[in-house]
């Protein structure tokens, strides 16, 4: 069997805790592995049980999840924070993306969906939920304006099949639809992203999608 996506939950909320968890625990590959009501806590309960995912509140009494994303994300230990956002937080999600989430999921988005961003982030796939990658990634580039259309600029380094990846991770494309839309495998796309990491020092996907944009290989009207 294949092991179970460990989750801890964060959110000062105890009910909204517990929700996710009845939520979690009605699947067969995802546990919750613990919980927390503040960032501090949360800080302390990642280093103790090393979860794969952290689903992390932004606003929360002392520590907020942003302050927190970016201790989990600097103690190197692993886990993948995946952030909840409402499209009226936008200035913490510019910090969170600064602290190093791997991934953005919308509070009111339909369960099935949530859990589906959990996995997602657990695989290091793909990072945004729909709908908000391009708009908050466009803003976040343009350090919180609208991004003008730019050209292009040549990438030194990458070969060309590795600037098509480029570009379609900056559209949000997971590596199945990156190796579809390309026709190659899977196997070969994630080969070509781990490349990118490597050749363009990117931290994870997050980063990548930023690049593209800052290059010009993607833009808000995409």
């Amino acid at each position: 069997m294949t092991a179970r996506v460990r989750v801890l939950l964060v959110d000062d909320q105890p009910l909204v805790r517990s929700g996710l968890r009845t939520l979690i625990g009605d699947t067969g590959d995802l546990e919750v592995v613990g919980e927390a009501g503040d960032g501090a806590e949360a800080v302390a309960q990642a280093a103790r049980l090393v979860p794969d995912v952290v689903v992390m509140d932004i606003r929360m009494p002392g520590v907020d999840g942003i302050e927190a994303t970016r201790r989990i994300v600097e103690s190197g230990q692993g886990p993948r924070v995946l952030v909840l956002t409402t499209f009226d937080e936008d200035d913490y999600v510019y910090g969170a993306l600064r602290a190093g989430a791997a991934g953005f999921a919308v509070k009111d988005m339909p369960l099935d969906d949530l859990l589906a961003a959990i996995r997602i982030v657990a695989a290091g796939d793909a990072l945004i939920a729909p709908g908000v990658t391009r708009r908050l990634i466009a803003d976040f580039v343009g350090r919180g304006g609208p991004v003008a259309a730019r050209s292009p600029r040549p990438v030194e380094g990458i070969t060309e099949r590795e600037r098509e990846v480029l570009t379609l991770v900056g559209l949000g494309r997971s590596n199945q639809e990156i190796a579809e839309e390309l026709f190659i495998s899977v196997a070969t796309t994630k080969s070509h992203v781990a490349r990118l990491f490597t050749k363009l020092a990117a931290r994870d996907r997050v980063q990548l999608v930023i690049m593209a944009y800052e290059l010009g290989l993607v833009t808000p009207t995409h």
